[in-house]
């Protein structure tokens, strides 16, 4: 709902101003990133709703030549590590070492890891262990770490992108649902189109290639945060999103018979919360003052589908959550609208 200390008729500037320096952060990423316009501004959308983002794709897709772009144009701060089983926390986190003065007494010096950055690539996440996994479950949710009894804060704002897989599962560590559930959106990166696939070809192989410029700043993003959690959100567009979540959790009163039949788990509040933000955002990005149902619909995919499960009985069927979710979408926009 809008924050009541500030009236919408003071927002309208801000969010249009927002809106064209929005138009030319997408511009510069896709004179590098061609082509795939709904990845961008889903994981854009993440961003300015200050959340992480899981990229599902096949090796060279381009994937992290899209995190290396957007940690350019919102000028942030961004390192990448390579995710193998051999990784351990420190090697994410940090850790302390053991020095020895010219006096010669000794102490702990604590020498930080690639996460205390403004982005993160996480690449092929999947492939290091549970335990290193984990190590980004605090990092994520509450932008620190705890090293040896101490916290470290992140630098703000903290974004983790991370890439994985969709079909290659041999030597890989399926993500805990606790971490999937920390993943603002989940980004389907898939094969462009022959006309596009041209374009990249042409763009690409030449003398030269298109540079990213810096469009935002760190404070700029911070900024766009705030002001995207105080746009208006109507009672329409709540109420929906509300009816989606809640219709998705199987052996409740709200789901269907298809979700009862072929759901294993649903989302729970942190999905609404998401799917609030990214209608925001989408909003934004068209250049709107305010969501609209057709947002809920239209960001519903990208926020539930990794925290949901298939029953063992739907997979034989051949079910996908994708199927579920559209199905579960029009059958609660269509009850919203009669209602």
């Amino acid at each position: 709902m809008p924050d009541t200390d500030f009236p919408v008729q003071d927002l309208v500037p801000q969010i249009e101003a927002l809106g064209e320096k929005l138009n030319a952060a997408k511009a510069s990423i896709t004179r590098r990133f061609i082509g795939q316009d709904a990845v961008v501004d889903l994981v854009l959308s993440s961003m300015l709703c200050g959340g992480h983002a899981l990229l599902l794709g096949l090796p060279g897709l381009g994937k992290t030549r899209l995190v290396d772009t957007i940690s350019t144009v919102m000028g942030l701060n961004g390192a990448r590590v390579q995710f193998t089983p051999d990784l351990m926390p420190a090697d994410i986190l940090g850790s302390e070492v053991l020095e020895t003065a010219a006096d010669g007494t000794r102490s702990f010096r604590f020498i930080e890891g690639p996460i205390f950055c403004q982005l993160l690539l996480a690449d092929e996440i999947n492939r290091a262990s549970p335990r290193t996994q984990s190590a980004l479950l605090q990092a994520m949710q509450e932008k620190s770490v705890t090293i040896a009894g101490q916290p470290h804060a992140l630098v703000a704002p903290f974004h983790v992108l991370a890439t994985q897989n969709p079909l290659e599962q041999e030597g890989t560590y399926p993500l805990p649902e606790a971490q999937l559930d920390r993943f603002l959106v989940q980004v389907d990166v898939g094969y462009p189109d022959r006309d596009t696939e041209r374009d990249i070809l042409i763009a690409t192989t030449g003398a030269g290639d298109d540079e990213a410029h810096a469009v935002f700043t760190a404070a700029e993003l911070i900024a766009a945060q705030t002001l995207l959690r105080k746009m208006p959100v109507g009672e329409q567009v709540v109420e929906l999103i509300l009816d989606l979540v809640r219709a998705c959790r199987p052996d409740t009163p709200d789901a269907p018979d298809i979700v009862n039949a072929s759901v294993a788990w649903g989302p729970g509040p942190r999905a609404a919360q998401a799917l609030m933000l990214m209608t925001r955002a989408r909003a934004l990005l068209d250049g709107r003052l305010a969501p609209s149902p057709a947002d809920v619909l239209a960001m519903a995919q990208p926020v539930l589908i990794h925290r949901m499960a298939l029953t063992f009985a739907a997979r034989a069927r051949g079910e996908s959550l994708v199927q579920i979710i559209a199905q579960v979408a029009d059958m609660t926009s269509r009850a919203r609208s009669a209602a």
